[in-house]
């Protein structure tokens, strides 16, 4: 493994989605992750599991959590451990037997990372829920649409990834350095709630001070501006526009021949719709290719509005090399891109399960008793 996490050992659960993702930002930039997989994840033709590149650079191992011997090897992993982490329902894990006190009892430096969707206290946090719904409470959900229609949901970026397993991965780093100093671990509780709030925070403080309304698309970012908007072209496709700066607005202006019209002020919101009628009058006029070749690469602040599949060959992201591979399945390049330490993508697992025996043989289980443990059916 390379990376400036090189020589961290972190132990995680196996759980759904936004935990996924945050162990493979850890991995990425060299952590060495033990994922424990359920023994029904395991294939009985030990094939690949589909689509796995968010397994890549962990080892899987399998272990029946119910089994008193399974909970014992977790724990043994544990002590040697630098980071723990699970995305269990708050209160199941502590049930399973490996609640942060039994684990910080056997290794008092431990950090334990904990994510959920309302967080480990909180009326909902024995509620089931999924991105969406930690995004609707914080009110970015409402403040997304078109002026005069519904709010409209996102994909999962911000409940799940962003504000998930993204937010998880920062507070385990943060308390990996503090334990550095202290020779203390602690625990992390990251909710994807508070994960969504943070981010979200700039908005916070515009509606406060009254520069952003409650009314959808009406605002400077969510579409109300003219100079901040998407708009469609001549081959129905879509560019983008978002010269807030004076300078970049009137180089816009002059770009798409508008320079010498007379026009509303820019920042006069009640002229707002009339702008953006005429901005959508003059995309119409060409395609989207022809707006590239005048536009693209000036300080005008445009971009062309791409499919997945238009951005894995947009120039750009070739030739920064931003995906590791385009074929079956995308990979992006493992992020930020560090001068001396880079991140660096490691294998995946060959099948859930299939590192069981290395990782304990590694961790000073004899064979014998790995053999036993097999026997019991604690391990796969």
């Amino acid at each position: 493994m390379h990376g400036p996490l090189k020589g961290i050992r972190i132990v995680e659960l196996a759980g759904m989605g936004a935990l996924p993702y945050g162990s493979l930002r850890l991995a990425d930039m060299g952590a060495e992750v033990i994922r424990v997989e359920r023994l029904s994840d395991v294939p009985e033709d030990k094939s690949p599991r589909p689509h796995n590149f968010w397994d890549r650079g962990r080892r899987s191992i399998a272990v029946d959590l119910k089994h008193p011997r399974g909970v014992e090897t977790v724990l043994r992993l544990a002590a040697n451990a630098d980071a723990f982490l699970e995305s269990f329902r708050p209160g199941v894990v502590e049930r399973l037997g490996l609640g942060p006190d039994v684990v910080m009892e056997r290794n008092p430096r431990i950090v334990y990372g904990r994510l959920t969707g309302w967080g480990q206290d909180g009326p909902l946090a024995q509620s089931a829920g999924h991105s969406l719904n930690y995004e609707a409470i914080t009110g970015i959900s409402h403040a997304i649409g078109p002026r005069g229609g519904d709010p409209v949901p996102l994909l999962q970026i911000l409940g799940d990834f962003a504000g998930g397993g993204l937010h998880l991965a920062f507070g385990v780093v943060c308390a990996l350095l503090e334990a550095q100093r202290s020779g203390r671990g602690q625990i992390v509780d990251g909710a994807m709630v508070d994960g969504v709030t943070a981010l979200v925070s700039t908005f916070y403080a515009m509606h406060k001070m009254g520069m952003h309304t409650d009314e959808r698309g009406t605002n400077l970012f969510d579409g109300g501006a003219p100079f901040y908007n998407i708009y469609r072209t001549a081959d129905d496709k879509f560019i983008s526009i978002a010269p807030i700066e004076p300078h970049f607005y009137a180089l816009l202006l002059d770009k798409i021949g508008l320079a010498n019209e007379e026009l509303p002020d820019q920042n006069d919101q009640s002229q707002w719709p009339l702008l953006r009628e005429r901005f959508a009058e003059v995309f119409r006029t060409k395609t989207r290719d022809q707006w590239c070749e005048i536009l693209e690469g000036t300080d005008a602040c445009f971009a062309p509005v791409l499919n997945f599949s238009e951005a894995l060959s947009y120039s750009h992201n070739t030739e920064r090399g931003t995906f590791l591979s385009t074929d079956e399945v995308p990979e992006p390049r493992p992020t930020p891109r560090l001068s001396r330490t880079p991140g660096e993508p490691d294998r995946s697992p060959i099948y859930p399960g299939a590192d069981t025996d290395a990782v304990l043989k590694e961790a000073g289980i004899s064979a014998e008793e790995i053999a036993g443990l097999h026997k019991d059916g604690a391990i796969a």
